[in-house]
């Protein structure tokens, strides 16, 4: 398998001949450019530019933009309604959070997930791999409460996203914080960086291990 991160909560994940993009982002939103990428499934975890932008992929791919439980092309996916983030009296808007099973090997990516899990909406969803998680923003769940989540699903390896890094613009990229927060919150001084994360079921780490992608533009 192998993960590229393009920015915000963009990725392309890879595994047996099937592709997967999760969040589109479109750039008068965000100030990146994707890279021309060509899918099979695109993910749309809430109805905003920065993460909606399915018409950026090509590939006529099988677009998920809500919950419920998938098959395409041999890859299970599980749709979780969640939240983000209540603010005052507002009904806080709708996130779903990603489980994809490539026979067995499981990625999660949560969006901007806004409130922490229940308990049995996560029981069924067995062992996950990796978790692709928000560490920043309004409408996501600070650093402290994200690191319950982590707990919660026990990932073998957890990959930040949706923080302020280079390349972002905008009001956008002033509502994030950098990662440094989140880190802190772990006790990690010295992260593993990496421009493409290639796993191996076999090679995944016992205990959780996180990993920083830095955003790619190819």
């Amino acid at each position: 398998m192998d993960i590229t991160w393009y920015g915000l909560s963009c990725f392309r994940i890879r595994e047996g001949g099937i592709t997967i993009v999760c969040d589109p982002f479109d750039k008068k939103i965000a100030g990146l450019t994707l890279p021309r990428l060509k899918a099979d499934i695109v993910t749309i975890s809430h109805n905003r530019p920065g993460h909606n932008c399915a018409e950026a992929v090509s590939g006529d791919p099988k677009i998920i933009n809500g919950p419920g439980e998938y098959e395409v092309k041999n890859v299970a996916i599980t749709g979780l309604t969640t939240y983000h983030k209540a603010e005052g009296k507002e009904l806080p808007e709708r996130n779903v959070a990603y489980f994809f099973d490539f026979d067995g090997f499981t990625v999660g990516h949560l969006g901007d997930l806004g409130q922490i899990p229940q308990q049995r909406q996560v029981e069924d969803l067995g062992e996950i791999d990796v978790l692709l998680v928000p560490v920043s923003g309004r409408n996501t769940l600070d650093a402290a409460r994200i690191t319950e989540v982590i707990s919660l699903l026990e990932p073998k390896i957890v990959v930040p996203m949706h923080y302020r890094h280079r390349g972002l613009a905008g009001e956008l990229a002033e509502s994030l914080e950098s990662v440094d927060k989140f880190l802190k919150e772990l006790g990690i001084s010295e992260p593993i960086t990496e421009t493409i994360l290639k796993l191996t079921k076999s090679g995944l780490p016992e205990e959780t291990q996180v990993i920083l992608l830095e955003p790619s533009t190819s």
